[in-house]
């Protein structure tokens, strides 16, 4: 009977795992699952890569868009909860220490590279992912410096991997260690690559530090353009095109007409309600583009790097921020 069953469960897997319409339907119900309040960020994200291992992602070619485009109209949803006189002073607040840790990362992430025979491009938007903004900073240097889809792949592969692992942990060590909402939403903007884990892990730690993470962040992230210049010099590359974050504008101009016009104040949180649903669909997505392939294809050393890379730099600004605030 054991027996039976298993063959039974071997055999349904087979026909899903093979047949296309079959994985459409799986991955849409997973999708709409993730639009309920049945999942987190971080259980969609989790989902996102069971799907993608165990049965496949049919719309893989239209991820990276979809996640970009969701991930970019989410964030400006968020501005219609957020004040920009309280915006300004986190940026502020957090002006130095990211000044600080960019600048740091980028050298460190070169030694790193070095000392472990990366390939320098690899090496360097590796370094670029982790000091800005994950896989928006790689896809905005990657032309810069003219890297091919091999070596993009592996520095967005190492990003995501760690980002993931971020998602789950970052709450669990602000938890333990009792980081105020102030202090888990820096230490977050920093020390977390991409936006959307970013985003993801604050707003699971409480909804001040979810504000104070996503003005820094996107303040760090208008950091990509001096750093692309830059990059440009140093790989003597003066026709690289540099991808600029404009949706990051319409972000600060809805949270100034959020603090100035009550009447959009009004009808603000249910645009919240909406963004918070496209980040959740977001981090599913992300998910959903890690399957064994993207994992194969990064390496040990590149993964060693980044890891490294990750945990200095997070590691040293918790202890900063710790330290300034007590």
């Amino acid at each position: 009977m054991e027996t039976n069953q298993k063959i039974l469960s071997k055999s349904l897997f087979a026909i899903f795992e093979n047949n296309r319409i079959g994985q459409q339907i799986i991955f849409g119900a997973f999708l709409l699952l993730c639009m309920t309040s049945y999942a987190s960020p971080a259980i969609a994200l989790l989902m996102g890569l069971i799907i993608a291992n165990l049965f496949g992602n049919p719309f893989l070619h239209l991820n990276h868009k979809a996640t970009t485009i969701l991930l970019q109209f989410s964030v400006v949803g968020l501005g219609f909860g957020m004040n920009i006189n309280n915006a300004i002073v986190a940026s502020q607040e957090g002006l130095l220490i990211t000044i600080a840790s960019i600048l740091s990362t980028l050298i460190l992430g070169a030694f790193l590279g070095k000392w472990l025979k990366i390939e320098k491009k690899i090496a360097h938007l590796i370094s670029c992912g982790t000091a800005i903004c994950g896989g928006s900073a790689i896809a905005a240097i990657a032309p810069v410096i003219k890297s091919d889809e091999k070596q993009t792949s592996v520095a967005l592969g190492v990003i995501f991997i760690l980002n993931s692992v971020a998602l789950f942990l970052f709450p669990i060590i602000g938890h333990a260690l009792h980081l105020s909402q102030n202090e888990f939403g820096l230490w977050c903007a920093i020390a977390i690559h991409d936006t959307s884990s970013v985003i993801g892990a604050a707003s699971k730690y409480g909804a001040e530090a979810l504000q104070i993470a996503t003005t820094v962040k996107l303040a760090r992230a208008l950091w990509i353009i001096p750093v692309a210049l830059i990059t440009s010099i140093l790989f003597k590359n003066k026709s690289g095109k540099i991808k600029i974050p404009y949706f990051i504008g319409a972000f600060i101009l809805v949270m100034i007409l959020n603090t100035y016009f009550y009447q959009i104040a009004l009808v603000g949180s249910y645009f919240v309600g909406i963004a918070k649903i496209g980040l959740t669909v977001t981090l599913f997505l992300i998910g959903a583009g890690l399957n064994i392939n993207v994992l194969k294809s990064v390496g040990i050393k590149a993964l060693l790097q980044g890891s490294l890379l990750w945990v200095l730099i997070a590691g040293i600004t918790l202890i900063t921020i710790m330290y300034s605030f007590n």
